[in-house]
C-alpha cells in the first residue's frame, strides 16, 4: 500500500463519484477507478458502495478514511519537519563557552538572538576551558565553540572573531595602586601575579607574560588559577594581582578594583569555532548571525 492509494481513496471518498475525483488528482477515471479496486483488494473488503450516481463510503471505508487521512497528515508532519530540519529551524545544537566568554556581551546577545529567531531549536550549553572545548569540537560531542585562541585550526576547524577585549588590571580593594588611571608593566615591578595558564603553555595569560617581559618587567608568578574567574577571586582574596579581559570589570565589585593596562598587545580575542567542513544548518544559521 502506498500514499498514492490514500490520496486516490480520500478524493473519491470526498468527492463521492470517481470522475469528479479524478479530475481533481488530474487523472483520467479509469486509472482511479482500478487504482480503487486494488486498494479494496489490499485491505480485503469494499470500501464503497457504488451506485449509478456515483459511491458512497460503507462501514468500513469510513473506519478506513479516518485512518488514512491520519497517515496522510502524518505524512505530510514529517515532509515539514524534515524541510525545516535542512533549514536548521528545529533540532538541537550542542554549544560549548569558555567561562569567560559568558562575561562578555557579544556573545550572550548572539545566543539571545539565535534562541528568538530559532526558538525550536534545543540549545545544550557546556563549560569548558577552551582547549578543552577545541578537542570536543574535533571529536564531534559539541558542534560549536566560544573560545579563545590560540589553538591549531587543523582538523578541520575554521574560527570567526566575534570580540577583541583590551585588557586590565584586577587588583585588591584598597591596593596602593587602586587610585592610578591606567597602569603600566613596570608598575607592577613589585606584585605577584595570578595566572590562568592551559595545560599547553599557551594561551592569553602566556602571551601577556611574553609582552610583560619585552617591557622590561619578569613577572613573579604566586599562584595559579584554573579559570579567569578563580583568578579574579584569589585577587579579592589578597592573592595577587591578575590581568583579564576588560569583560571581566563586573566580577567581585565588592573586592576587587579593576584599572586599563597599558600594553597595545595582547588582545583578549574572543570567538566561534565550528568543523569545517560539515557544519550543520543549525551551526551555519549561528554563522549567518554571527557575521551579520
Amino acid at each position: 500500500m502506498e500514499l498514492r492509494h490514500l490520496r486516490y481513496f480520500v478524493a473519491t471518498a470526498e468527492a463521492e463519484h470517481f470522475t469528479r475525483a479524478a479530475e481533481q488528482l488530474g487523472m483520467a477515471q479509469p486509472p482511479l477507478s482500478q487504482q480503487i479496486r486494488q486498494l479494496e483488494q489490499e485491505v480485503g473488503t469494499p470500501l464503497f458502495d457504488r451506485n449509478g450516481r456515483g459511491v458512497a463510503l460503507n462501514d468500513a471505508g469510513r473506519a478506513f478514511l479516518a485512518c488514512a487521512q491520519d497517515i496522510l497528515q502524518r505524512a505530510q508532519a514529517a515532509v515539514l519537519t524534515a524541510q525545516r530540519a535542512a533549514r536548521g529551524e528545529v533540532g538541537e545544537l550542542t554549544l560549548g563557552f569558555t567561562e569567560s566568554a559568558s562575561f562578555n556581551g557579544v556573545v550572550t546577545g548572539l545566543i539571545r538572538q539565535y534562541r528568538q529567531r530559532y526558538p525550536e531549536v534545543e540549545m545544550t550549553l557546556s563549560q569548558g576551558d577552551s582547549e578543552t572545548l577545541v578537542a570536543q569540537l574535533r571529536s564531534g560531542a559539541i558542534d560549536a565553540a566560544f573560545v579563545r585562541p590560540p589553538f591549531a585550526l587543523d582538523g578541520g576547524l575554521a574560527f570567526t572573531q566575534l570580540a577583541q577585549e583590551p585588557l586590565v588590571v584586577a587588583l585588591p580593594l584598597g591596593h596602593r595602586l587602586a587610585g592610578a588611571a591606567q597602569l603600566a608593566p613596570a608598575d607592577l615591578a613589585r606584585e605577584r601575579f595570578i595566572l590562568y595558564s592551559r595545560k599547553s603553555g599557551y594561551g592569553l595569560s602566556a602571551d601577556i607574560m611574553a609582552a610583560c617581559r619585552q617591557q622590561g618587567l619578569n613577572p613573579s608568578i604566586g599562584q595559579r588559577a584554573p579559570q579567569l574567574s578563580s583568578a579574579v577571586n584569589l585577587v579579592a582574596a589578597g592573592m595577587g594581582v591578575a590581568i583579564v579581559p576588560d569583560s571581566l570589570r563586573h566580577l567581585r565589585p565588592d573586592g576587587v578594583v579593576y584599572r586599563p593596562f597599558a600594553l597595545d598587545w595582547p588582545r583578549a580575542v574572543l570567538g566561534l569555532a565550528v568543523r569545517q567542513p560539515g557544519a550543520g544548518a543549525r551551526v551555519r544559521n549561528l554563522l549567518a548571525l554571527a557575521a551579520a
